[in-house]
């Protein structure tokens, strides 16, 4: 399933979750308030400071991880470009008649890394292309190593490990790409707000009337942060993605003349 269709659908889930569990919290409270005694509550600010304290950490927890990742990433494709350019530059070092056919192999090269993460959110099409990519970066190699044994040694020096750190980068990105935090940490911070939404309801027990603007603003809120938590997490896919960072990639290719 689409992971982003996922992140929705957990935000309206949490959204409906919260609502009904301060209601059930407020419904606890009104009943034991009619029956306990008005030492009853003693104690329970300090159970509820600490879970929403919790709570507050964990969200802070995952909103900043989720915001380094996504800058990194971006990052990682200037990154990429900047590779890419140094070692088209380094092309010149080589003989003359060698790179036509190098200076090809390098247009297609950057045509199909634009199409991998263009194929998103299509999978198996983005996989299919970053196959060929691999591919491609061989005839890449094998084109670099046998043009620089016709040139000067100093030419192999400088394009070798230049086309090394261009694909390198592709591996980088592609890890960071499925580098998330363990379902788990997810699962605790819904279980964590929906717990603090029934706390929060008993506390509204006292209340003649519901609070339909906090409750609804609680709800909103808190099922936001989470939506906004997943899509930072995978930025081809959702609202929040960084394709304004591949125009750096664009650029590079319309230079390649």
């Amino acid at each position: 399933m689409n992971i982003i269709l996922v992140a929705a659908l957990t935000a309206i889930g949490l959204f409906g979750g919260i609502l009904l569990l301060l209601e059930i919290g407020r419904r606890v409270g009104v009943r034991r308030a009619a029956r306990a005694s008005e030492g009853a509550r003693a104690g329970t600010g300090a159970v509820e400071g600490a879970v929403f304290g919790l709570m507050g950490l964990l969200i802070a927890f995952t909103f900043s991880g989720a915001a380094s990742r996504f800058d990194s990433r971006r990052q990682m494709v200037t990154e990429e470009a900047n590779n890419i350019g140094t070692a088209w530059l380094r092309l010149d070092l080589l003989p003359a008649g060698a790179q036509p056919a190098l200076r090809e192999s390098f247009r297609r090269y950057v045509d199909l890394r634009l199409e991998v993460y263009q194929k998103l959110p299509d999978l198996e099409a983005a996989q299919a292309a970053l196959g060929r990519c691999a591919v491609l970066q061989g005839e890449i190699w094998s084109q670099a190593v046998a043009a620089s044994r016709e040139g000067s040694p100093p030419a192999a020096m400088l394009l070798l490990p230049a086309l090394n750190q261009m694909f390198d980068i592709t591996t980088t990105r592609t890890t960071a790409a499925r580098i998330h935090p363990p379902a788990i940490i997810f699962i605790t911070l819904v279980a964590l707000t929906l717990i603090s939404a029934l706390l929060a309801g008993y506390d509204m027990a006292p209340a003649k009337r519901r609070s339909w603007i906090h409750m609804l603003g609680f709800a909103f809120v808190m099922a936001t942060v989470v939506y906004i938590i997943l899509d930072l997490e995978h930025p081809r896919l959702g609202l929040i993605n960084i394709h304004a960072a591949d125009k750096v990639l664009v650029e590079l290719r319309q230079s390649m003349k």
